[in-house]
């Protein structure tokens, strides 16, 4: 059997579809700032080896990994310079991604045991450690704080994403369910003057929420309310806003989440969802690696949009429109139902 060129670009490609090295490079070099340290000028290995704590032969082999990527640049040996890739890990970026990419020990112990996921169809995160992901979080103080500002340098993004995709400035009060220290809801806050929110958490997770919505400048106009999404959500909101929520759960205890928010909605409420919608077909979309990365840690799913449909209009809500974006994202609006209606699918 004679192998080909394009048998070799195929093992090629297997090989750096396999890799493991690149990301968890990726996410070192972001733990250790290096690219804020050479915002001002390129440096020597040994500079950046004092300025990060390391090893200089151990980070000259992580650095000259990643500049191969694009992700950095050795303009001369042993001296390192940013590159447009590494420029988003900078502090000073307005899309800063330095800290959207955590290195956390205890995913990655969940995600070595892939394999039991797909023998016991449930998530690897609860074998591996002993409780669920969520329950873990709030036991473990730093990885919860570290995922919240994973997810404050996302909410930049999204933001920017979301901030003028949608009429917010026709809401009065938005209630934004699991929103987590408030940085989201604080973002469209400071873009939208007129509109008022409450930000409802668990406690361990709301209570860096004001420090959050004073950085904004925002306090002032938003309510940090306490309890689980699984019990009830705070009355009094015009429109109520679940962002990357149901993604995290299946859907029995996703049920379980929009049925309290429909009990707290008045019957002209808007319910908004923000999540990855995932397409046909074989084409990428990273909606398909939240989809499995959600499952193996907290047993969740992303969905379609007729998936959502289904799940909406069996906890009393009609699927009004979809908002899609270039990014994976969409956001959904959502009506509460009369007995007489039916799914638009339905008809």
């Amino acid at each position: 059997m004679t192998t080909s060129r394009a048998d070799c670009a195929a093992l090629i490609r297997l090989v750096e579809l396999a890799d493991l090295v690149v990301p968890l490079a990726l996410r070192t070099a972001a733990e250790l700032n290096v690219a804020d340290h050479l915002s001002d000028a390129t440096r020597s290995i040994a500079e950046l080896a004092a300025l990060t704590r390391t090893d200089a032969r151990a980070l000259h082999a992580l650095l000259r990994c990643l500049a191969s990527k694009g992700v950095f640049v050795e303009p001369e040996t042993g001296r390192f310079a940013l590159t447009p890739l590494a420029e988003l890990l900078t502090s000073r970026h307005p899309l800063s991604l330095r800290d959207a990419f955590p290195l956390m020990a205890a995913d990655l112990l969940a995600w070595a045991r892939l394999d039991l996921s797909l023998h016991t169809g449930r998530p690897a995160f609860p074998a591996v450690h002993g409780q669920p992901f969520w329950d873990y979080m709030r036991d473990h103080p730093q990885a919860s704080d570290r995922m919240d500002r994973a997810l404050e340098s996302a909410n930049r993004l999204i933001v920017r994403m979301f901030s003028r995709l949608y009429e917010w400035d026709r809401i009065v009060v938005l209630v934004d369910v699991g929103g987590g220290n408030g940085s989201f809801l604080a973002g469209l806050l400071a873009h939208y003057p007129g509109m008022h929110g409450v930000v409802f958490d668990q406690p361990h997770v709301v209570a860096a929420a004001a420090r959050v919505l004073e950085a904004a400048g925002v306090r002032a106009r938003c309510e940090v309310a306490v309890g689980s999404f699984f019990d009830h959500v705070p009355p009094g909101g015009d429109a109520y806003l679940l962002k990357t929520i149901l993604h995290d759960w299946d859907d029995r205890d996703a049920l379980r989440i929009l049925h309290a928010v429909r009990a707290a909605m008045a019957p002209d409420g808007r319910l908004l969802l923000i999540e990855a919608l995932i397409p046909p077909g074989n084409r990428y979309d990273v909606g398909k690696l939240l989809d499995l990365n959600s499952f193996v840690l907290a047993g969740g799913q992303d969905r379609s949009e007729q998936q959502f449909d289904d799940l909406l209009g069996a906890a009393g809500f009609r699927l009004d429109r979809v908002l899609r974006t270039t990014n994976a994202l969409a956001l959904m609006e959502a009506r509460p139902r009369t007995g007489v209606e039916r799914s638009a699918r339905d008809r």
